[in-house]
């Protein structure tokens, strides 16, 4: 909570506050003064010289000017927003709140993270220990921008950095996208994480083939989750509904398709090797795309090189006795389709789903970072059932008083310092994009929250107190709007491993935000 060191006067619900009424003065109530009326109005009289009127709006609050707590607020629980965090708690005095519009904390590590990659989400265990710091506060259920502005947070603290990632997904603008049986992988990878706002996803999972546009991480943990047997998926903590409609699965192929070629993949060599491991599947390559790719790996990094060197491999070695015997056995596949480019998606006969991708040949122009995929002019249709979009996440505006880049997805910025809005900062993917994994989030935030820092120290920041997190309380409370404290965070994860361990999963995640407001009795 914010500094005691302040009081509100204003129609709050609160029955401890009284309204200023005009003229009066209000004052600090004490024993010395009920003692000694005549030592009460010298103490009076001192405390109104420290003591500054702030207006927030139909509040009115009363701030000692003593006070040096720097406020500051974060908007955004996932990656960015708790690293920002803890690089802030470095400064010996400042308190940092965390608000976060979903009841639970903890963003894509929570709702992104493929749940059989449970060693990443071990960093919760970073965050927790910053939550616990008594400078430190979380505020769930509280949608920045609708149930509170920008502007009034600003108001309330010395500082605010916006951390709320990338919340949508850039939309597959082809023909036939709107078809049942097409979604974003992002959609899909929120249904089988417990976001609740994909829990109303029904995929059909009942075609043989399903087709992801794209060649990133993302793309890879689709294809893995949707290929992996069930029985290996069910003591993680992917959702029963999800694992309901993956054990009923018909799907047996895979195809990720990208624009570009091997050398432009998107994905990780980890991702990479998990995927050619994977139980009960063999991988799909074809060695005519790979040709005269191994003459130009001296030109690229040393991860790129690895990366490729192990496509190279798989697409072009003969494998082992074992390894073969192994793929002979596989009754699923996945593959990587490079150089094409969709241009619709075939409905099928009846109009009611998809049927296939019609792709465009490419081929590549340019060199390094400038090389892009043009069409040759041939075509080509991939036949499907289900298609998945998964050629990028973007961040939407927050606040029409906050700048934002619509063409790429970013809050304008330098090095976290939103342009031409003293005060307000930007972290993680809404300021440089969505890029990178959870290291290179951690590597930005830090970053943001040391130009923050230093701007303070330079005395860029408002002077004078700030009311912090029990001015923008009352503000929620006269809307309705309860927050979710950290507390009460913990209780809702208790509640989930517990329901978890009948099953022998380390939770069964609760996915409706109804529900849990219930069970914390708001």
């Amino acid at each position: 909570m914010a500094s005691r060191c302040w009081r509100w006067w204003g129609r709050s619900a609160w029955p401890w506050t009284r309204p200023l009424s005009a003229g009066s003065t209000p004052t600090f109530g004490g024993s010395d003064e009920v003692r000694d009326p005549a030592n009460a109005k010298a103490l009076r009289s001192k405390r109104r010289r420290m003591q500054v009127r702030v207006k927030l709006g139909k509040f009115q609050l009363l701030l000692d000017l003593r006070e040096k707590t720097p406020q500051i607020c974060v908007v955004g629980s996932g990656p960015a927003g708790f690293y920002t965090a803890q690089h802030l708690l470095k400064h010996p005095q400042a308190h940092v709140d965390i608000y976060e519009k979903q009841p639970v904390p903890f963003g894509l590590v929570r709702f992104g993270v493929a749940p059989d990659h449970p060693e990443v989400k071990n960093v919760i265990n970073t965050f927790t220990q910053t939550a616990h710091s008594g400078r430190c506060a979380f505020w769930g259920n509280v949608e920045v921008g609708r149930d509170v502005t920008v502007p009034e947070l600003q108001e309330a603290y010395h500082a605010v950095v916006l951390s709320y990632g990338a919340e949508d997904h850039r939309a597959l603008d082809i023909p036939g996208a709107e078809l049942p049986g097409v979604c974003s992988a992002r959609a899909f990878v929120g249904w089988y994480n417990g976001l609740p706002e994909n829990q109303e996803l029904k995929p059909d999972l009942s075609c043989d083939t399903a087709v992801i546009l794209g060649q990133g991480n993302v793309a890879l943990d689709v294809a893995r989750i949707l290929l992996t047997p069930p029985e290996h998926l069910e003591k993680t903590d992917i959702t029963k509904a999800a694992l309901r409609v993956l054990r009923q699965s018909r799907v047996k192929t895979v195809w990720l398709v990208g624009r570009r070629g091997p050398l432009q993949v998107a994905f990780t060599i980890k991702e990479l090797r998990e995927m050619i491991q994977l139980p009960g599947t063999r991988p799909i390559l074809d060695p005519v795309d790979f040709l005269g790719l191994q003459d130009r790996l001296k030109e690229v990094p040393r991860p790129r090189k690895r990366l490729t060197e192990l496509l190279l491999r798989t697409a072009m070695e003969k494998p082992g006795p074992e390894e073969a015997a192994r793929r002979a056995s596989a009754s699923r596949a996945w593959g990587l389709r490079f150089f094409r480019s969709p241009q619709q998606v075939l409905p099928s006969p009846d109009g009611r789903g998809a049927a296939g991708v019609r792709l465009a040949v490419t081929r590549l122009e340019g060199v390094g970072e400038a090389t892009r995929a043009v069409p040759t002019g041939a075509m080509e249709d991939l036949p499907c059932g289900l298609v998945l979009s998964s050629v990028g996440y973007k961040s939407r505006p927050i606040d029409p008083s906050v700048p934002f880049d619509s063409r790429l997805g970013v809050i304008p910025n330098v090095e976290g310092r939103v342009m031409d809005v003293p005060g307000l900062y930007c972290s993680g993917w809404v300021k440089r994009g969505p890029t990178g994994v959870i290291a290179t989030t951690m590597t930005d935030s830090f970053l943001t929250g040391q130009t923050l820092l230093q701007d303070l120290k330079a005395g860029l920041l408002p002077s004078g107190p700030r009311p912090g997190s029990t001015a923008i309380q009352a503000l929620l409370s006269s809307r309705g709007v309860q927050p979710v404290s950290f507390s009460d965070w913990e209780k809702l994860d208790a509640e989930e491993v517990a329901r978890g361990q009948g099953t022998g999963k380390p939770r069964e995640k609760l996915v409706d935000p109804q529900e849990m407001l219930r069970l914390l009795g708001h």
